[in-house]
């Protein structure tokens, strides 16, 4: 078993520590769920007269329909706010400060303001000027302001993180700034970032469940409209643990997605490539070399 110079594989006493510091937390845990189970027990909420209405088809094609809802809602909050997030982090990278400073100002406005106080003005504030925003638009608008401005300094932190020298290479091989960024830059602050992009995305995902505040018809509302109904006996419990399921499967979808993403652009043939210009020492040393090469008549004009 190797080991580290950072790092000491734990003795006898830190090894008995640890596995009564993990039978501790899984008694802790597992009481917790107990008590939270009887007081379900307890108070009625896995009576049959409570799961009763679930027998009926025509609840489950209602949830269906908030699960469509919901996902309708994610799409378009999810891709407008990857390509918000785009411009807005290349903005913040301008060498121009006219560009850079407004763009920066709307960024860290647009991640102050809750995304729950976005779709209030946009539902209920707009119509005061005369400005009327359907409850789907104004979720879907909301979460691209919020999430776009978010992952526009993921992606900013993603590019800034990759070593100067590989701009410098990009530009001492005739790039211009638009192509470094998008041939050199961008791939590879995006495949670094994937999992906080897609982590970001799961938020998106959830906070879709805000739009029951502004009666759009996703799978909260359904749910806390159907628990609220005193005809079948109020089924708010059993309707939240559905709904909550239905959420959790669509997040593990997504994260699944994720993940052979992940494993496809891994993958790719272009995949090396990319990951060998992770070394800027060798990559800067070659160009400066071709570069003086060429100052010497020994490189043509194409490079041969």
């Amino acid at each position: 078993m190797s080991s580290s110079v950072l790092y000491d594989l734990p003795g006898p006493r830190a090894r008995l520590r640890n596995r009564i510091l993990g039978v501790v937390t899984l008694v802790v845990v597992a009481a917790l769920i107990a008590f939270v189970v009887w007081r379900f027990i307890d108070t009625g909420q896995f009576s049959a007269a409570k799961w009763n209405v679930f027998s009926y088809s025509a609840i489950w094609a209602r949830f269906g329909e908030a699960t469509v809802a919901t996902l309708a809602a994610f799409a378009a909050a999810a891709v407008g706010a990857v390509l918000l997030g785009f411009v807005l982090a290349i903005g913040r990278m301008s060498e121009h400060a006219g560009v850079r400073v407004p763009v920066g100002w709307l960024v860290e406005l647009l991640r102050a303001v809750p995304v729950l106080v976005f779709m209030l003005l946009l539902y209920y504030g707009l119509p005061v000027v005369g400005i009327r925003v359907s409850s789907y638009w104004a979720v879907v608008i909301a979460l691209i302001a919020y999430n776009g401005s978010v992952l526009s300094e993921v992606i900013r932190a993603g590019v800034e993180s990759l070593p100067r020298g590989q701009r410098e290479a990009g530009y001492a091989i005739g790039l211009r700034k638009a192509g470094v960024m998008r041939l050199i830059l961008l791939p590879q602050a995006i495949r670094a970032m994937l999992p906080v992009i897609i982590a970001q995305l799961v938020v998106t995902l959830k906070d879709t469940a805000l739009g029951f505040i502004i009666t759009y018809p996703e799978l909260l509302y359904f749910a806390r409209l159907l628990g609220s109904n005193g005809e079948y006996g109020s089924p708010l419990v059993p309707a939240a643990m559905i709904a909550s399921v239905i959420y959790v499967a669509m997040c593990l979808a997504l994260s699944y997605i994720a993940h052979r993403v992940e494993l496809s652009l891994r993958r790719s043939p272009k995949a090396p490539r990319v990951a060998g210009a992770e070394q800027p020492a060798q990559t800067a040393t070659d160009t400066e070399l071709i570069v003086a090469q060429r100052g010497l008549g020994k490189y043509d004009a194409s490079g041969q």
